[in-house]
């Protein structure tokens, strides 16, 4: 058995993969064991919601927050080497907002590390052209600025993010955008099953849906600051050191430099790989990095990260 070794700088400025964890040659069964752990927490808090309600409310929303941790490992490559098994694993989303193909699109094209915090060619940033926010109507400025501090993420964020998420692709399927339209037209049967199943449950579907947005509320505490705007792309990721309930329900992705660095190691190697060479991933992306979400909390909650308008962004000439 190999062990993981130093990530050594790449010329693109990238660290190498770890050799025990560059791939997931065999199936990680680990994960697959999540997966399945997770799906019966599910089931339990549908079949128990009228005996237990508000535990059952509870678990549910958990078990959706792990659903979607779960999806963004799926589309780096776990658990399986195929990616079409991994697909299958995951196309029905327990969430039912986001069509996991085209989560998977966008999610891999914010990989691409140079455009983080783009307005426009980053799918994931927060962060608009200065021009826009300009164009903007007082009341939404006011709007963004409030979704802009994590009370105002987890109150109105899924709801601001999920309308842009919805108006962009609607546009881009008027446009012909056939891959667009594909990519929901996958993800409607599956809403149409998990509805069906909560709807023979003892839950009530608004309950569900109810958990479905406070899952998201609590998904966007993982996102709130994950990127900044810096001028140097490997300065942009956040590192959050935290141990607790809420990075094994984000699957360590708040080690998220480390995870940009290395998008196909394993989620349960992330804090081991930090450890051993912290001072070197500090270095590269200049010690953007809290202790604890309970650290981001107190400096965050009512008080915003940063602007709306990209603070560093140059309008492309020509």
């Amino acid at each position: 058995m190999t062990t993981d070794t130093a990530p050594n700088e790449l010329e693109d400025g990238h660290a190498a993969i770890p050799t025990r964890t560059a791939a997931r040659r065999d199936t990680d069964w680990l994960t697959f064991a999540l997966f399945g752990v997770c799906i019966c927490l599910w089931g339990l808090a549908l079949i128990s919601a009228a005996v237990w309600p508000f535990p059952a409310f509870v678990l549910l929303v958990l078990s959706l927050v792990l659903h979607s941790s779960l999806a963004h490992e799926f589309l780096h490559g776990s658990p399986f080497t195929s990616q079409r098994a991994g697909t299958c694993l995951a196309v029905v989303q327990l969430g039912v907002a986001i069509p996991y193909l085209r989560f998977k699109r966008l999610h891999l094209a914010h990989h691409m590390d140079a455009r983080l915090t783009d307005p426009y060619d980053d799918p994931e940033t927060n962060y608009l052209d200065p021009e826009v926010w300009q164009r903007l109507a007082p009341w939404q400025r006011k709007m963004l600025r409030f979704n802009n501090t994590l009370a105002g993420r987890m109150l109105i964020g899924p709801l601001v993010s999920q309308w842009s998420f919805m108006a962009s692709d609607g546009r881009a399927i008027l446009r012909g955008e056939l891959q667009v339209l594909g990519d929901w037209l996958v993800h409607l049967p599956g809403v149409v099953l998990v509805l069906g199943l909560v709807n023979a449950s003892p839950m009530s579907v608004w309950s569900y849906l109810l958990a479905c947005y406070c899952a998201l509320s609590i998904l966007k505490i993982r996102t709130f600051l994950e990127h900044r705007a810096h001028d140097h792309s490997s300065a942009r990721s956040v590192v959050v050191e935290d141990r607790g309930p809420l990075a094994f329900l984000f699957l360590n992705n708040n080690y998220h430099s480390v995870h940009h660095m290395h998008p196909t190691v394993a989620w349960y190697r992330l804090p081991a790989l930090y450890r051993a060479h912290k001072a070197r991933y500090l270095t590269r992306n200049q010690d953007y990095v809290f202790r604890s979400y309970s650290e981001v909390f107190m400096q965050y909650f009512w008080r915003s990260k940063d602007p709306v308008p990209h603070p560093l962004w140059q309008a492309p000439r020509g």
